[in-house]
């Protein structure tokens, strides 16, 4: 069986670290999906303007291993207690196969390698092959009486500041993605508890360096890379 790549996702994204864990958390999150040339087809598209959300099916093409587990430990309980890795999301399975529900913006036909899917809520890296895209149907994709085992309740935030006038410069829609994409807690659990160390992603083109005191996520310098 063989499945072939029909597009690539460009994100805000450009590293793993700092990526929503799951899709939708933070709104504001941006991605492009550009298609591959052969699947370059304004009619493959046809009837999708009419649906407000997508589903991805794609590769976590950054986490690809040849050996994988029959646990993980969910980030979620703390990184310390093992589940079965179907009973999880974790990146690190048999098949490195992922499912995004993201909301479509616009589809672009001004766009140079156009038509282009703009999507946003993503939970992707920069890159990200996408192997098909299905529209989302509320009947029968909305279980809103589902069981969700471990994960039943969305996570709460974490408080972001931003230290003296770090961030003044920042276009406003910038600086509201890095504050909601820091308030999901990127932390890996097992240093959740080391209020000294300094942590430090990439959003969009910006290199954000940050700490936590006291639960609040403090941005210390943030400059472009």
């Amino acid at each position: 069986m063989q499945f072939n790549i029909i597009a690539h996702l460009k994100t805000c994204y450009p590293e793993k670290f700092g990526v929503p864990r799951q899709p939708g958390l933070v709104d504001e999150a941006w991605g492009e999906l550009i298609f591959e040339p052969e699947y370059r087809n304004a009619d493959c598209l046809r009837g999708l303007e009419k649906f407000s959300h997508v589903w991805l099916v794609f590769v976590f093409h950054k986490s690809l291993q040849d050996n994988w587990k029959a646990t993980v430990r969910p980030p979620r309980l703390g990184g310390n207690e093992r589940l079965g890795v179907f009973a999880s999301r974790s990146p690190f399975r048999p098949n490195s196969i992922g499912l995004s529900c993201v909301a479509l913006k616009e589809i672009d036909h001004d766009h140079p390698d156009e038509p282009i899917l703009k999507v946003k809520g993503v939970d992707l890296v920069d890159g990200t092959p996408v192997l098909d895209i299905k529209p989302y149907i509320a009947y029968c994709d909305s279980l809103p009486d589902a069981l969700g085992g471990f994960a039943q309740e969305r996570p709460l935030g974490i408080d972001v500041e931003w230290q003296g006038s770090v961030g003044d410069a920042l276009p406003t829609e910038t600086k509201t993605l890095i504050e909601h994409t820091l308030a999901t807690d990127p932390r890996p659990a097992y240093q959740q508890g080391d209020e000294a160390r300094e942590y430090g992603c990439l959003i969009e083109s910006w290199n954000v360096r940050w700490r936590v005191v006291n639960g609040v996520i403090l941005i210390d310098d943030c400059h472009t890379v």
